[in-house]
């Protein structure tokens, strides 16, 4: 397990390549067809890039609002810095199952392995992360293949899944439907937790601080860093953020997305 602390949270890293003097916005791709007219409505990507590069690391980007809120959006924290971001929305509950959640995500990562290259992205380095919610989706259809497989696509083909703070065991908002009370917790089909293997992509977990998180998540998310370790996954790790709460975590989480990220390019060249 690591922590980082603030003063090396707030050191820049060199940009992970010589950066285009502007990036392009290509807003509201549909990513799924389908007659429902909320499929039409939030099944929509945007792509952001650099029209006159090839082959750069691919972010594939989930907003977090507990599966029932939020918006794509590209983060500040990513732009101008040498990756293409998808930045995706899904249905939400309770409009939509739960199923359906995950099923989007997994639809939008397949659109990105299958049409990245059009807008400058390297299909074989697609890192999938999102906060809270999001990250619950990047441990879904990363751990549990069978989502992307129905899609043709290999979910150890992604380079590497990185929570922000994402529910291992089944979410919240699944749970409530379901009757139970935030703090009942569960581990079902619907947990990534149920999943873990040691075949899986690169997991890079990043949690809040331990007594600023909400509803135990540094201990859940510590719990699941463990049993990926003991099915004999060589590639997990787990970032504690001290002094930062659940929503405030993801800012300084994105510096150790683009750490790993320059990390494993450097590695390549």
């Amino acid at each position: 397990m690591y922590k980082f602390i603030l003063t090396i949270l707030s050191c820049c890293i060199m940009p992970l390549a010589a950066v285009a003097q502007s990036y392009r916005t290509a807003e509201n791709i549909p990513y799924r067809d389908g007659d429902d007219s909320y499929i039409t409505e939030r099944c929509r990507l945007d792509v952001y890039y650099q029209p006159d590069k090839s082959d750069t690391p691919v972010v594939v980007w989930f907003h977090g609002g507990g599966l029932t809120g939020g918006n794509k959006f590209i983060p500040e924290e990513l732009k101008d810095s040498g990756l293409t971001v998808v930045a995706v929305n899904y249905r939400l509950m309770p409009r939509a199952e739960l199923s359906e959640c995950i099923d989007d995500a997994a639809a939008a990562v397949a659109w990105t392995f299958r049409h990245i290259a059009e807008y400058g992205g390297d299909p074989h380095r697609i890192y999938v992360c999102g906060h809270s919610a999001g990250g619950y989706l990047t441990n879904m259809i990363g751990l549990d293949k069978k989502w992307l497989r129905k899609y043709g696509i290999d979910a150890d083909s992604i380079a590497a899944l990185v929570p922000f703070s994402g529910h291992a065991i089944s979410h919240f908002a699944y749970r409530e439907a379901k009757g139970m009370k935030p703090t009942q917790p569960s581990i079902d089909e619907f947990a990534p937790l149920y999943y873990v293997r040691a075949d899986a992509p690169p997991l890079i977990i990043v949690s809040g601080d331990r007594e600023l998180e909400m509803l135990g998540r540094y201990e859940e998310t510590a719990y699941f860093w463990r049993m990926m370790k003991v099915n004999g996954h060589k590639h997990t790790y787990l970032y504690e953020l001290d002094g930062f709460d659940h929503g405030s975590m993801a800012s300084p989480a994105f510096h150790i997305l683009k750490t790993y990220i320059k990390k494993y390019a450097d590695a390549k060249d």
